[in-house]
């Protein structure tokens, strides 16, 4: 237990904060208009824990195996909470697209689980970073674009189809950063297996 654990356990208890928060905010006192805002702060909080807990951990060395397993786990479970909470309530993205970002996931996790048991590691790939970034910065602009449509100032169509979109693009690059990994990782992928 140190601070770098704390800030990745900060996303595993955020998560259910803002499921909660997004669709029972307004019937539980917090002005409609209000409701993006703290939601934007709680996807602040999560995203600098994110950046920090893995700097930390390597700056005084204090990366664990549990860190390892539980820092992408605290990533995918608090990015697939927030984009499973915008299939409901005001922005209603189809759950399809969620159903990429937690396959895409499931994937990647389960290989990796499975090639470390037969002794192979499979490194991260920048895609994958890169997909974080992707996914974060489309919820970030999904919560932001939720402002204006709270305060009537954007009307629903306008404020859906770009939601949509954003989406959409998010999606999209999680299909190509999860082929990218299992292309550059098949050769360790077939040894792996080739030893189970």
């Amino acid at each position: 237990m140190n601070l770098p654990f704390y800030l990745t356990f900060i996303r595993v208890v955020m998560s259910p904060v803002f499921l909660v928060l997004y669709l029972y905010g307004a019937s539980w006192g917090i002005p409609t208009p209000a409701v993006p805002y703290v939601l934007l702060g709680i996807m602040l909080i999560c995203e600098l824990s994110d950046i920090f807990d893995g700097f930390l951990a390597r700056k005084h060395n204090k990366v664990t195996a549990l860190g390892k397993v539980l820092d992408p786990m605290a990533d995918s479970m608090f990015r697939l909470t927030v984009f499973l909470s915008f299939t409901q309530g005001v922005v209603q993205i189809p759950l399809l697209m969620v159903l990429i970002f937690f396959l895409r996931d499931a994937i990647v996790n389960s290989l990796r689980t499975l090639c470390a048991l037969q002794g192979v590691a499979l490194a991260a790939r920048l895609s994958g970073k890169v997909k974080a970034v992707v996914q974060a910065t489309t919820a970030f602009f999904i919560l932001i674009l939720m402002i204006p449509y709270t305060s009537g100032c954007l009307d629903f169509s306008s404020f859906y189809a770009m939601c949509f979109y954003a989406t959409a693009v998010a999606a999209l690059y999680t299909v190509v950063s999860g082929v990218e990994y299992l292309v550059a990782n098949w050769k360790l992928i077939q040894k792996a297996f080739s030893h189970s």
